[in-house]
C-alpha cells in the first residue's frame, strides 16, 4: 500500500531530511526501502556511481532499527533496483554499506584518468568492479575512511587528486568535499546532488512507492512509473 503524504509536512526551501519522510512508512521493510532510495538518490538518478550509508544498531527517531531490518531484508529490497550493496565495514553495532550502480563503476574503470589516480593510490590493475571493491573494502580495516573515497563517489578528479596531494591545484573552498582549483564545476555537481535529494523526497512524500523509487532513473521505475519531479 502506498502511503499518503502526512498533512502539513513539507520540506519548503530547506534541505530535506529523513525525518520528513520516515513516518510515512509504518511497515519496517517499506521504511528501509524508502530510506535507501532517499540516501542513494544521487546514484539512482545517475549523478553519482555510489553512496556510503552507515546503519547503526539502534532505533532511529522514527522508532525503527534499520540496521536490524537490513540484516533480515536487505537483499530483498534491492531485487528490482539497479542498486547493488557491498559491505565495507561490519562492526558489532554498525554496518557501513556502499550502494552502487555497477554500470557506473564500469565506466569509471574505463576512464584512464581514474585508473591513473587509483594506481598512484596503490590499486594495481583492479581489473573489474568486484576486484576494485574488494581492494577498496580492505582499506577500511585500519579504522578510517580511505582518502580515495572521492573516486568511488564520483567527485571531480581534480579535487580527489588535490586531496591526495597528487595535484598542483590549490585548495579553493570547502563544499561537501574539499575543492581545488576553479570551484565552478565542483559546486555545480554538489548542487545536482542536492537536487536529487529534493526530487526523491518529493516523490516519496507525494506517494511514490518505495520499491518503485528504488528502481527510478529520472522518474521511471522498473516496476512502474514514479510520480513526476514537479
Amino acid at each position: 500500500m502506498i502511503p499518503a503524504a502526512a498533512p502539513g509536512k513539507t520540506t519548503g526551501h530547506r534541505k530535506p531530511v529523513w525525518m520528513d519522510i520516515a513516518d510515512l512508512y509504518p511497515d519496517e521493510r517499506d521504511c528501509l526501502a524508502a530510506f535507501v532510495a532517499f540516501a542513494a538518490a544521487e546514484v539512482l538518478d545517475g549523478v553519482k556511481p555510489s553512496s556510503l550509508i552507515n546503519l547503526t544498531d539502534r532505533p532511529r527517531r522514527c522508532g525503527k532499527n534499520l540496521y536490524a531490518v537490513w540484516k533480515e531484508h536487505g537483499e530483498g529490497i534491492l531485487r528490482d533496483s539497479p542498486l547493488e550493496a557491498r559491505v565495507m565495514v561490519e562492526r558489532p553495532n554498525s554496518l557501513l554499506l556502499l550502494f552502487f550502480d555497477r554500470s557506473a563503476l564500469d565506466r569509471l574503470l574505463a576512464n584512464k584518468g581514474v585508473l591513473t589516480l587509483l594506481e598512484k593510490g596503490g590499486y594495481r590493475k583492479p581489473g573489474n568492479v568486484d576486484a576494485l571493491l574488494s581492494r577498496f573494502a580492505s582499506r577500511f580495516k585500519s579504522g578510517g575512511v580511505p582518502h580515495e573515497i572521492g573516486v568511488f563517489l564520483g567527485y571531480p578528479l581534480k579535487d580527489v587528486a588535490g586531496f591526495l596531494g597528487l595535484g598542483r591545484l590549490r585548495f579553493s573552498c570547502q563544499g561537501p568535499w574539499r575543492i581545488y582549483g576553479n570551484p565552478r564545476e565542483s559546486l555545480m555537481l554538489a548542487e545536482s546532488h542536492r537536487q536529487c535529494r529534493y526530487r526523491m523526497a518529493g516523490r516519496l512524500m507525494a506517494g511514490c512507492g518505495p520499491y518503485e523509487c528504488l528502481g527510478c532513473a529520472g522518474g521511471v521505475g522498473r516496476k512502474g512509473i514514479c510520480l513526476p519531479d514537479n
